[in-house]
This record gives C-alpha cells, structure tokens and sequence, in this order.
C-alpha cells in the first residue's frame, strides 16, 4: 500500500475515534476539542493524499476507491454531529446537512455513468471550495460546543463572534454546495446523455 492510500486509510481510520471523543460527554469540554484536532489533522490527509498521489504517479485504482469513501466518512460524520447537537439552529442545520447529501449521491451517480462510458470526470474548483468550507465551518460549530458552558464575559463574545462566523461560512458551504451540483450537472451532461445514446433509444423505439 503506497503513501497516498494510507492516508486515505488514516482518514477513515480517524472517523471513529474523533466520533467517540465528541459523543463522549464526561471527556467535555477536552473530549470535543480532541474531536476538533482529530478532524483537523483527518482533513490534512485529505488535502495530502491526492496531492502526493499525482505529483509521484501513486494514482492506484484503490486509492481511487478509499478517498472518495474517507471524505464521505469525513465530512459527513463530522456534520451530523453537530447538527446531532444542536449547535447549529434547527432547521437550517437539518437543511444543509441535506443538501449536502443530496450533493453527493448525485455526484455519486454522475461518477458512475461516466466511469461506466471510460469517462473519468475529474473534482471540479466547486468541490473543491465546498471542502474547504467545510473544512472551516465543522471544526468551528465543534469548538462552540466544547466552550458554549465557559462562564465569563470574554467567552460570551467569543462564543457569539465564533457562533455568527461559524453561520456565515456554513451558508457559504451551502450556496457552493449547491453551485457545486449545478457545475458537476452541466459540465458532464454531454456523458450524461450523448448523442449516440439517443439515437439507439430512437432507434429501439421504432424497431418496437
């Protein structure tokens, strides 16, 4: 197994634990600032694994298969959890949560209808900077929720500066999110529905 999929296998790897230490509340608040470090140091491998895979030719068909699942794993975990915890207002958190999910079975499925014409449709900047949100927003909303219970007059202004950027950059996410399903729609509707898979429905229809 090369450096890339171990990332990969890292960042999967991760998930569970940095689940445990944010559901664990007799760790609070240390347990879910351990979540927030685990997440953290999960999304380094995100953004080294693929990186190291192009720049030394370690592009694997496994690698292909891992890092897909390690970002669902990632992204998606770390999302419900705080939508789980209500650190985000209901229901706009249930709505993102969603939509990103809506986000990614439809890229899912266009992946898939490509791979199986031999088209390779490669991340778009939209996925990219969904990521990056993503990357920003959930490790926000996770340290709200470990200093949310700090008395004192500077963790009341830090939590409610922290709350507010935190919702800025989540409708940021969403917004691009939802660009991001537009773009990956359009740019490879001509894979979607070619041509050539036209005429042979013609041409089936009128045989019938």
């Amino acid at each position: 197994m090369n450096t890339p999929n171990k990332l990969s296998l890292t960042r999967i790897i991760l998930v569970p634990f940095m689940m445990f230490f944010y559901l664990a509340t007799f760790l609070d608040p240390w347990g879910k600032i351990a979540a927030v470090a685990l997440f953290i140091l999960a999304a380094l491998t995100d953004m080294l694994d693929g990186r190291i895979a192009r720049k030394t030719g370690q592009v694997t068909n496994l690698g292909k298969l891992l890092d897909p699942i390690a970002d669902r794993l990632l992204y998606n975990m770390g999302f419900l959890l705080i939508v789980f915890d209500r650190i985000i207002p209901h229901p706009y958190g249930i709505i993102a949560f969603a939509i990103l999910l809506f986000r990614d079975f439809i890229i899912d499925g266009v992946r898939q209808i490509a791979a199986s014409k031999g088209v390779v449709v490669q991340a778009f900047w939209s996925g990219k900077i969904k990521a990056i949100l993503h990357d920003i927003h959930i490790p926000m909303f996770m340290i709200l929720a470990a200093t949310r219970t700090f008395e004192g007059a500077f963790w009341g202004v830090f939590n409610e500066v922290l709350f507010y950027t935190a919702l800025v950059v989540l409708a940021a996410a969403t917004i691009v999110t939802i660009w991001s399903i537009c773009d990956y729609t359009l740019r490879t509707k001509g894979v979607l529905f070619d041509k050539n898979e036209k005429n042979e429905e013609k041409v089936e229809k009128d045989e019938k």
